[in-house]
């Protein structure tokens, strides 16, 4: 018998003990097929109609009724979700234009049917081990094949882009019947939200991050992402870019992200978001002079680009915030190093970007996204890191020392002109003009005649 937390075994006995089936659907199998760990455990539960299901859980532990109206319930305290298979008909435009009706009598088959990829239409029993394969899932996941289940894939347009990151997360080839359908459906109707959920679970989770975007392109849905699809296109000098387009470049340097995340959800979000909109400038400022391509300025030109493109993923100002910095600035540290920048430029750059160890590693990622060029160095960037540590800002940017308590403490009164005060202070704190609180206060005592 497969080992499985308690809990898992309990709910399945439960349930047999009353005459049902429950078998692990979705992730919780393909995860474990394809080797990988398993956190969430999803159950689908044959032969119980709904109150002799809620007295099986109740056996288990508490019941967090989720979705009762459609037979979704969730084990409190667990990562165990269950649910009755169930019947959908298309009612609506988009992801969530579904009349649902939960059906605990559904074949199996009937149920798979539903589903959107082979591979996530395994059923595992776990008291037995035993999989149940309708669809022929297992077979696609030992080729590394991304097939659909049924010609019903098409009424849900999320599944295309659930489509991008599993090809991205397992390093899947899609069937070539599975494009042409997605080339069937349209982007309609889709919350930010769940755009912005597929997109983090490419960046955060996929090892061929190149590949699921190359899904996307043979999809033809990069027109619903125009600021990528421009990206195709666009062409680039071939002494600095013998790869090709910024298109290619960008897919390279995104799978040189993949292999050097560091398992920080958010931080790989970020970072994986600045590398994807680093050169998004490009198509509009390239062109051809003097017998070589020029992109003059792409990187302050990509900001209102990136922050256009990021307002279809995400609704948070503050992610947005942190990655706009890293596409305006990731041109600096090559220019800092070949001036011969001082502490005073490295400190207003952490100050811009807030995280200096985020601003290498887009950097690294995009110097390193240029094969077939090797032997590359990290000269500028291992400077850049090196000073931002000395100065005790490589991740986190500079803090104000003097605060308004100590004006106040010095006499000055609350007001606009305490904070014209506190930011010109601040100004020359990025200057290298004191170092440290005391110094601080020193420096304004001395600067308005305190």
């Amino acid at each position: 018998m497969a080992s499985f937390p308690q809990e898992v075994i309990q709910v399945a006995q439960s349930i047999h003990g009353r005459g049902g089936q429950a078998f692990l659907v979705g992730g919780s199998v393909r995860d474990r097929l394809f080797g990988q760990s398993v956190k969430d455990f999803d159950f689908e539960v044959f032969g119980l109609d709904p109150p002799a299901l809620e007295a099986a859980l109740a056996s288990v532990g508490k019941i967090d009724y989720v979705g009762k109206q459609f037979g979704v319930y969730k084990l409190k305290g667990t990562e165990i979700d269950v649910a009755l298979p169930r019947r959908e008909q298309k009612s609506g435009p988009g992801h969530r234009g579904f009349a649902i009706e939960a059906d605990p009598f559904l074949s199996i088959e009937a149920a798979a049917e539903r589903r959107d990829f082979t591979m996530n239409a395994l059923y595992l029993d776990p008291l037995t081990d035993k999989i149940l394969d309708p669809v022929g899932g297992q077979v696609d996941i030992e080729k590394r094949v991304l097939r659909h289940v049924s010609s019903a894939f098409s009424e849900d347009p999320l599944r295309v882009l659930r489509g991008m990151q599993m090809v991205a997360r397992f390093g899947l080839s899609p069937h070539p019947d599975t494009v042409a359908l997605c080339r069937t459906v349209l982007f309609e109707h889709l919350p930010f939200e769940r755009v912005g959920e597929e997109f983090y679970k490419l960046l955060t989770k996929g090892e061929c991050i190149g590949d699921g975007l190359r899904f996307l392109e043979a999809c033809g849905w990069l027109q619903y992402f125009p600021e990528l699809e421009a990206l195709v296109d666009c062409p680039q000098d071939p002494h600095w870019h013998p790869e090709g387009s910024v298109w290619v470049h960008t897919c390279h340097c995104l799978d040189v992200f993949a292999s050097e995340r560091t398992g920080d959800p958010l931080e790989d979000w970020v970072v994986g978001l600045g590398v994807l909109c680093h050169d998004l400038g490009k198509p509009v400022t390239t062109f051809y002079q003097g017998g070589r391509w020029r992109s003059p300025q792409h990187e302050d030109v990509g900001v209102p680009i990136a922050k256009k493109f990021l307002s279809r993923l995400t609704g948070e100002k503050r992610l947005i915030e942190d990655v706009l910095p890293m596409v305006s600035q990731h041109m600096r540290p090559y220019q800092f190093f070949s001036s011969h920048a001082g502490d005073t430029a490295v400190r207003r750059l952490a100050s811009k970007v807030k995280r200096i160890d985020r601003l290498v590693r887009v950097c690294r990622a995009d110097k390193q996204g240029r094969p077939p060029l090797k032997g590359e160095n990290f000269k500028e960037l291992d400077w850049l890191e090196s000073r931002a540590e000395v100065l005790r800002i490589k991740d986190a940017a500079p803090k104000p020392w003097v605060q308004g308590r100590d004006l106040i403490a010095l006499g000055v009164e609350a007001g606009p002109h305490m904070g014209a005060m506190l930011k010109r202070v601040f100004e020359a704190q990025l200057d290298g003009d004191f170092d440290d609180l005391e110094q601080g206060i020193q420096w304004a005592c001395a600067y308005y005649n305190l």
